[in-house]
């Protein structure tokens, strides 16, 4: 017998009656059953709210505040379709996202309330949390009976957005299932319990805050601690005030939180677990050594469609092996790539033929699809198969090396490089914190290396960076970046995710200084306005 899929809306009403810690924010404390009672409310307002006759899609413009919680609660309850809008997206950009996801109402706070005024919102309506009006609105649905809509494991309860790195982002379809399933399963899998506090500080309209936050939260019974927004300096004391054992996060938090001052009892905290996915690799041990916790990091995108499990094995730099049904295939035959092969140096020799698309042979995995996409649903879903957009490749013993995405693809003196294999080589010089590589036009054919990097406290000369890189033995001729941009911080999505389109736009016409490489050696010299004036006119 299959074991049974849970719905959020179960989940919820399994802890109505749980008089243990359930949420906690700032000063303010709420039980499991005075939470549930919260979203009980709220879905009676949403239910009286309700004019049409599909699913009422709530757009919510907020930061981690109890309100977003209760919201999502009241979507499960009601039947609702709750709309994660990114707060960091502005104007057009920010009203295409409402008017894609069909939102007929928006709830913000006043903090985010000036960020769609004038915007075309296509009739919805703006509530307020810190204003009157919603006070006025809750107060009528105070105490509302809790009365759940029936909902099944594949029922739409949320539209949550990309992160937009490779282009406009897009609305995935989040089932009951998809946001239930990984709650259930992390809580299972840590051994996670009400006696348990889960920190959550990652922007709860993004997946990761949710499937592997909020969520988990939520399936073990243990108590939400909110983060208004993502703190490396309130990290620590947030997680001893919380009590919180378990922390989820996504992109470069670790690093940030690594770069606050150490001190002699950083280790004497409650956290046990921190689970999250693209951490940056020599983070993961130090983390964990000073924290006194264990770091677990996997690999995951919104879709979530594959599936690459890390275990202990994991040689470094892999991301683990691909879950059933996961391959990676050339994606214009649609065969298996073969198996890299290594020279002395562990430079792989055949990546033309090894490295393709990460791909699920299975089916859709978890995906359901993108929102009013039909032509993208289509190319994710080619053949029956869900094609990620994640390019990697093999080694003999099947763990799974990431590549880039498919956007990420240069193309040098003929032959296909990927940008994260230099971003690792880049990020073991202890002078450097953040790395970013992208293409940038060769004045011949095809494309030149150019890398974008923030330093970290020690200095770090053009001398010294050339001397690092050719001692680097599984850095290949091509992959040798040709620019280096050295940068006060990187461009950034909410979620922390670099955005290389624009650095990739400002080439080396930009006020950071810019080291070049005029030769074949790794010998870098300041690129100076003359000359970069040259480059540019001879694109």
């Amino acid at each position: 017998m299959s074991e049974h899929v849970p719905t959020v809306t179960e989940l919820l009403v399994a802890r109505a009656a749980d008089e243990r810690p359930g949420l906690k924010f700032e000063q303010q404390e709420w039980s499991w059953s005075e939470h549930v009672q919260c979203c009980a409310d709220r879905a009676a307002l949403l239910q009286a709210l309700h004019r049409g006759d599909r699913p009422f899609h709530v757009g919510v413009l907020l930061d981690n505040v109890p309100e977003f919680s209760f919201l999502l609660g009241a979507a499960a309850l009601s039947g609702s379709v709750l709309v994660g809008l990114n707060t960091g997206r502005r104007g057009e950009s920010l009203g295409r996202d409402v008017r894609l996801a069909d939102c007929e109402l928006v709830v913000t706070e006043s903090k985010h309330s000036a960020l769609l005024a004038g915007v075309d919102l296509d009739s919805a309506r703006v509530l307020v949390i810190d204003d009157a009006e919603w006070a006025g609105l809750l107060a009528e649905h105070r105490g509302s009976p809790l009365d759940p809509v029936a909902a099944e494991p594949d029922d739409l309860l949320a539209l949550l957005f990309t992160s937009g790195t490779g282009g406009e982002p897009k609305a995935v379809r989040c089932t009951h299932e998809k946001i239930a399933f990984p709650g259930r399963m992390l809580a299972n899998r840590f051994g996670l319990a009400p006696s348990d506090g889960v920190y959550l500080s990652m922007p709860m309209f993004h997946s990761n805050a949710l499937f592997a936050g909020w969520a988990v939260g939520l399936a073990a019974g243990a108590a939400l601690g909110l983060r208004r927004r993502f703190s490396a300096s309130g990290f620590l004391a947030d997680v001893r005030r919380f009590g919180s054992t378990y922390a989820n996060y996504v992109g470069k938090p670790l690093s940030y939180i690594l770069a606050t001052p150490e001190r002699d009892d950083d280790a004497d905290n409650p956290l046990r677990i921190v689970y999250g996915n693209e951490g940056a690799e020599n983070d993961l041990d130090r983390f964990a050594e000073r924290f006194g916790c264990q770091v677990v990091d996997g690999f995951g995108s919104t879709e979530g469609g594959v599936v690459v499990q890390r275990t202990p094995d994991t040689p470094t730099g892999a991301l683990g092996r691909p879950g059933p049904g996961v391959a990676v295939l050339d994606p214009a035959t649609e065969q298996r790539c073969p198996a890299a092969e290594f020279d002395r140096d562990g430079r792989v020799t055949n990546p033309d033929q090894a490295v393709g698309e990460l791909v699920n042979t299975a089916g859709a995995g978890s995906f359901a699809g993108y929102y009013k996409a039909p032509e993208e649903n289509a190319q994710r879903m080619r053949g029956g198969m869900y094609w990620s957009g994640d390019l990697a490749y093999l080694d003999r013993d099947g763990f799974c090396y990431f590549v880039g995405r498919s956007g990420d693809w240069l193309r040098v003196d003929g032959e296909n490089l990927g940008t994260a294999p230099v971003e690792r080589i880049l990020l073991r010089h202890p002078g450097i914190a953040q790395a970013a590589v992208y293409a940038v036009p060769d004045a011949e054919v095809g494309d030149q290396v150019m890398a974008a990097i923030v330093l970290a406290d020690a200095p770090l000369t053009a001398a010294e960076l050339g001397d690092f890189l050719a001692a680097q033995p599984d850095l290949a001729p091509k992959q040798l970046p040709r620019f280096v941009r050295i940068a006060a911080d990187l461009p950034r999505t909410a979620t922390h995710k670099v955005l290389k389109r624009p650095l990739a736009a400002e080439r080396w016409n930009c006020t950071d200084p810019v080291w070049w490489r005029p030769g074949q050696d790794p010998s870098f010299e300041l690129l100076t306005p003359e000359r970069a004036a040259e480059l540019t006119a001879s694109e």
